[in-house]
Parts: C-alpha cells; sequence; structure tokens
C-alpha cells in the first residue's frame, strides 16, 4: 500500500540531540586536531544512526537531526548568497540561558546559490532512507524579521521591506533545487509568526525599525509568491517555534492574532504548532484551518524535558483540538525540535527516543495508524 503524503499522524519538527562524538569532533575542527574530510566522516557515521534510530520507532518521516549545522537557521542563511553571519544583536532575548550573540548581515543581492552545501546533505538522507527524506529550512519570514536596524546595505536595498521580492525568489529557487534533488517533503520553520503573537517581541520589532502592523499580512503574501511554483507532488510545511536554546524560550502568546493569515491565507499543506504549555493559548485559532488536505500537527509532547507526557492527558488534549477542527485534520510531534542549536535541550537520548515512541504508539490509537 503506497505511503499516504506527508505531514503524517506521528511526525517531528527535524533536529536531534547531537552524540558526543559529533560535539568531540566539531572542537576538534576547531582545534585543528581534525580536518573538515574527517568531520564528514564522523557526521555521515552519527547521521546514519540517527536515520536507523527513527525508523526503529516507526515514523515515516526521518531528517538528518540537523547534525551537519550549528544553528537551525544561521547555517542555511550564511550560505546564501549576499548574506554574511556576523557577531552582533538582533534583538532576540530569550527567558534563561542565552546563544552566542549572532545577526544577520545583507551585503548583496540575496540569492539562492545551485551548490547549496545542504542540497549535498539532503541528498545523504535520501540516499540512506527506506521512508521520506525530510528537510527543514528557515523560512523567509525569520530572515526579515530578525534584521537589526543597518543590517542591509542601503545601495543594494533602500530598506528591509524592499527584500520581499528577492526573499521569494531565493525560497522558490531553493524549492525548485531541492525537488530536483528528489525532496518531497520540504518545511520552513517559522519563529516570525510567533513573535508576532507576543506583545513583548512586537514591541522588541519595533524598537528594531520594523512595523508589525500588517506585518502578518505581508508574510503571507511573500510565502505565498515563495510557495506559487511548488510542484505538485510536494509537500511543503511550517513549524512555528516560540525560541527554543537549551530548554528555554522567547516568546508568549496565542496564536489568535495570526491564525487567519497563517491557516488560511498561507498555502502551505501543514502546520506543526506547539502546544505543549499554556504560553500558546487555546485551540480556539485552529478555527480558521480550512475544510480540505490541510492538517495541522499538535505539538503536544515537549522537547524542552525528558519527563514523558501522561498518554490519557495528550488523548484528551487531542479531542479539545477537535472542538475546533476535524480529527482527520490533526496529527501529533513534539512541540520542537530536540536541538534547535548544537548544544541541545535538557534531556538525554534515551529520553528523546522514548518521547518519539510515545508518540507513535498515541498516533496508532487515536487514527489507526501513523500515517
Amino acid at each position: 500500500m503506497a505511503t499516504p503524503p506527508p505531514p503524517f499522524r506521528a511526525d517531528i519538527v527535524g533536529s536531534f540531540l547531537r552524540p558526543q562524538a559529533v560535539h568531540d569532533a566539531r572542537t576538534a575542527l576547531a582545534e585543528g586536531r581534525l580536518d573538515a574530510a574527517g568531520l564528514t566522516q564522523i557526521e555521515d557515521d552519527a547521521i546514519l544512526d540517527v536515520i536507523r534510530k527513527q525508523e526503529e520507532v516507526g515514523l515515516q518521516a526521518v531528517t538528518d537531526g540537523e547534525f551537519r549545522r550549528g544553528w537551525w537557521h544561521f547555517d542555511f542563511f550564511g550560505m546564501l548568497d549576499g548574506v554574511d553571519i556576523v557577531e552582533g544583536q538582533s534583538g532576540m532575548a530569550f527567558q534563561g540561558a542565552a546563544p552566542a550573540p549572532l545577526a544577520v548581515e545583507i551585503r548583496d543581492r540575496v540569492r539562492f546559490p545551485a551548490d547549496h552545501p545542504m542540497l549535498r546533505h539532503f541528498a545523504f538522507v535520501r540516499d540512506h532512507t527506506s521512508v521520506t527524506p525530510k528537510m527543514c529550512i528557515p523560512s523567509p519570514t525569520v530572515m526579515h524579521f530578525r534584521l537589526a536596524p543597518h543590517a542591509v546595505d542601503r545601495d543594494i536595498y533602500p530598506d528591509r521591506d524592499s527584500l520581499f521580492a528577492d526573499l521569494a525568489a531565493t525560497w522558490r529557487d531553493a524549492i525548485r533545487a531541492f525537488y530536483d534533488a528528489g525532496c518531497r517533503y520540504l518545511q520552513f520553520d517559522d519563529t516570525a509568526w510567533a513573535y508576532l503573537c507576543s506583545d513583548v517581541e512586537r514591541q522588541r520589532a519595533d524598537e528594531r525599525g520594523i512595523q508589525t502592523d500588517g506585518l502578518a499580512d505581508a508574510y503571507a503574501e511573500l510565502l505565498n509568491e515563495a510557495l506559487r511554483d511548488r510542484p505538485d507532488d510536494m509537500t511543503i510545511t511550517t513549524h512555528v517555534c516560540r525560541g527554543n536554546f537549551r530548554s528555554t524560550w522567547i516568546a508568549s502568546g496565542g496564536y489568535e492574532p495570526v491564525a487567519r493569515q497563517l491557516l488560511q491565507v498561507c498555502d502551505y499543506d501543514g502546520y506543526f504548532l506547539e502546544y505543549d504549555t499554556d504560553r500558546a493559548g487555546g485551540f480556539e485559532p485552529l478555527r480558521f484551518l480550512p475544510e480540505g488536505d490541510k492538517r495541522v500537527v499538535l505539538g503536544l509532547i515537549t522537547s524542552k524535558s525528558g519527563t514523558l507526557e501522561d498518554p490519557a492527558q495528550i488523548e484528551q488534549r487531542i479531542r479539545e483540538a477537535t472542538e475546533f477542527a476535524p480529527l482527520e485534520q490533526l496529527a501529533l510531534s513534539p512541540q520542537c525540535g530536540f536541538a534547535s542549536t548544537e548544544e541541545g535541550n535538557v534531556l538525554t537520548e534515551d529520553q528523546q527516543w522514548a518521547k518519539l515512541r510515545e508518540i507513535v504508539q498515541i498516533a496508532e490509537k487515536t487514527w489507526g495508524s501513523i500515517g
């Protein structure tokens, strides 16, 4: 029987805790005790292992765990033409431990290069899994929202909003390139929507000179321009993240301020929405989900703690969500990745896999399958 299209009833956001061998190899590279080829071999071995473990717990889509990245977004951005990643403040503030300050700078026209290294990263997963290889990249909205006041060369772009056309074109090219590499399941990871749900983050954005009034409509238009030429047999989803570094977070606030634009207007096939704490608000915004094939993947299992959730409580939460969206348009996943940066969240690898086994078991009980 053919596998149904993603997102699957039991699914993942994308990143996994890096094994110690990868941490050690990155340190050795930085200290000059290992070359780039040596690091790649160690990453290859670790990725083969994480693919196998994902398949063993019963997942129908697998990733490389983002083991070749330091960050969920900066690595991808820095590999684009015209973009530099530099030391500097971007206006993002975590509620606790904070990563080293980095920022995006635009110094030339933004373009997706034909030899973007993450095409090779995807191909490695494609060639070593028997299920669906999934690729995760940051959304173009993330780049725009994070730009500091003087991050854009005004000789190239008069202001930050003048980036929109090139951002859409860059991500259209990325979609085509990943498709040509065999990718049929692509995810845009996105913090911007969650920040637009937060009064605190909207104020911080205003202080950076980003006009947040009407920005949800502008972002929906930008994303649809990026998605407009997507092939019919390619699934593209988004994950809306509220910040994820060493189990800390940034944004609070329910989805109501952006639900219409995100769920109704954006041409995504699915939405991974964080619902592991009351910081995400209630399920009422799901009423904007159109009838049809779109799915909302409920992030009810937290990746920020190793404590296993009570399956009965998760099943009850799914029933509560069906008051606003049909059960057949829902699915289940962790609320976020387990390691949005190479440091990883505060839990063990065993706890990580136990959570995924629980997701598969709950999905099978709730929907009769994980597809």
